[in-house]
């Protein structure tokens, strides 16, 4: 199936979503960005996208698009990652850090950008609209740099949580994505590290 113009490019349009803070970009997101004046305008590309095996949607997701990549690899079969489940991460307050893989999960390379280095499980719901649950194994690229905007796993005080950084002159929160939860201010002199950024998530059956 052939992709217009207009799809393909929808389409590199989440790809530089997804490079430049880690989770795809919303359907009203597409819509505003492209100059639909109906969000069913967007959703009739992404149909057609998903239709094409170019990406993938999780029913009741708001950012539930995936790339579906297509690489070549050794003898037809997918370049895999062995990722270790490293504890957990909190999505709501900072939880103490739970370090030591108790698991090792066997991956598809390109179902993440950047490539991750490990796996942490989810405990709460403050990342919700970006479509990380309470559950989930997110997937972390290991670095101790981050953009403004980014998905990042941070440590503060000791502890570690997955939030939205926010950077600002002499500023920095880490934003939730649920408005039942506050921002948490980073005061000057905090024991503060990114522990890595966000490139995807694994949810289990």
């Amino acid at each position: 199936m052939s992709l217009t113009d207009t799809q393909r490019a929808i389409l590199d349009f989440i790809r530089q979503r997804v490079e430049a803070d880690g989770v795809p970009p919303s359907q009203l997101e597409i819509a505003a960005a492209f100059g639909f004046r109906q969000n069913k305008s967007a959703s009739y590309h992404l149909k057609a996208l998903e239709d094409a095996g170019a990406i993938e949607r999780v029913p009741g997701q708001a950012r539930g698009i995936r790339l579906v990549e297509r690489r070549p690899h050794r003898r037809g079969r997918p370049e895999q990652l062995r990722l270790p489940v490293l504890g957990q991460v909190a999505a709501g307050t900072p939880i103490g850090a739970d370090i030591g893989s108790d698991a090792e999960i066997l991956l598809d390379r390109v179902l993440f950008s950047p490539t991750p280095d490990y796996l942490l499980r989810v405990k709460g719901d403050s990342m919700r609209e970006d479509g990380i649950f309470d559950g989930d194994l997110v997937a972390v690229h290991r670095t101790n740099e981050a953009r403004n905007g980014q998905v990042v796993v941070a440590r503060i005080d000791g502890e570690i949580t997955i939030k939205r950084l926010e950077m600002r002159t002499g500023h920095l929160r880490l934003l939730p994505r649920n408005p039942d939860y506050t921002p948490i201010e980073v005061p000057r002199g905090a024991d503060f590290a990114i522990e890595g950024i966000y490139c995807g998530l694994v949810r289990r059956g």
